[in-house]
């Protein structure tokens, strides 16, 4: 989308239409994104004068793995190393890299860590899906990195700032395609894809052509801000010496609704290694319960009778809570 005004983005027509979208210059007048116009000196020199004394997480990626934070041969580790250490000073090291070991700041918590910085650079969040629960807002640095193919649990809006981005983004039902790695380990806390996009091995992961097929690529410059919904995958490269993004993470439901992701995990120990015909079965549950209109299971009961089947709230949410936590623990 081109020519929108920052102070009246459609946020209703994004959210319906659930794909991503790309929000062109939306944050050029940014203060951040024309200190990156003018240069990265003049963008790290704006942030730091933000940066918070709260220590922070640093990636260090070497020079022969072309900043793919991914993993080592074998996949039980990682291919990079993590410190803790001064925004500020990390700041000043990644304009100094050159062609050496690449530096990233990932999903830092712009409140603790640039206190002030979203007040001068931020978008104007009108619509009822962002009133269940503030958004989170992060902010990324570093220098040429590239992150592997994900997903994320929210909804997002990733504003590019300084430098460009390319993101490759495919849809939740290409996850088989994506072959994602282990579940224990994760370069950052979400599972990846184990293909390399650079150069695939068709052989090992035969399915990708048909991932690719359906892919959509965006090219971000200095101030587009991409819209994607929650669960899409999406490989992040940074294409830039030196590379910020700002972005915000929402889901549209209460902050007493559960991550599903517990689910997936409680799944794979109760129902993955079940008979088929067992699975089959469960899932004829599921869809009753959980993915059909959730007013059917309790519909044909009394007010007084439906308990956990009526509406959810915070003191039901609670009690269902204690319940599965009561069962586990047995």
């Amino acid at each position: 989308m081109e020519g929108i005004d920052p102070a009246a983005i459609p946020f209703g027509e994004l959210i319906e239409a659930q794909r991503p979208v790309v929000l062109a210059e939306v944050a050029a007048d940014w203060p951040l994104t024309r200190a990156g116009r003018a240069g990265a000196r003049e963008a790290a020199h704006y942030l730091q004068r933000y940066a918070s004394d709260a220590p922070v997480t640093v990636f260090h990626i070497p020079s022969e793995s072309g900043g793919r934070l991914h993993y080592a041969a074998g996949g039980t580790a990682l291919n990079f190393t993590t410190s803790r250490g001064d925004l500020g000073q990390t700041l000043a090291d990644m304009l100094e890299t050159g062609d050496g070991e690449a530096l990233y700041v990932g999903s830092a918590d712009i409140e603790r860590f640039v206190p002030g910085l979203a007040t001068e650079n931020g978008l104007d969040l009108e619509h009822p899906d962002f009133r269940h629960r503030e958004p989170i807002k992060s902010i990324w640095i570093g220098n040429r990195t590239v992150v592997p193919a994900h997903y994320d649990t929210s909804n997002n809006l990733a504003c590019c700032t300084v430098g460009r981005r390319r993101f490759t983004l495919f849809p939740p039902d290409q996850i088989a395609n994506l072959y994602p790695g282990p579940l224990d380990l994760t370069p950052a806390g979400q599972v990846v894809s184990m293909v390399d996009f650079d150069e695939p091995d068709h052989a090992a992961h035969p399915g990708f052509r048909e991932a690719l097929a359906v892919s959509q690529v965006a090219e971000l410059k200095p101030g587009d801000v991409l819209f994607y919904p929650a669960l899409w995958w999406h490989r992040v490269e940074a294409l830039d010496p030196f590379n910020v993004m700002m972005n915000y993470w929402w889901n549209p439901v209460p902050t007493f609704v559960d991550t599903p992701e517990t689910t997936v995990l409680h799944a794979i120990l109760s129902l993955r290694d079940r008979p088929e015909t067992e699975k089959r079965a469960w899932q004829a549950v599921f869809d009753y319960y959980v993915f059909g209109d959730a007013r059917r299971a309790a519909e044909h009961l009394p007010p007084e009778a439906r308990g956990l089947l009526g509406p959810l709230d915070e003191m039901a949410a609670r009690r269902l809570r204690a319940r599965i936590l009561h069962r586990m623990n047995r």
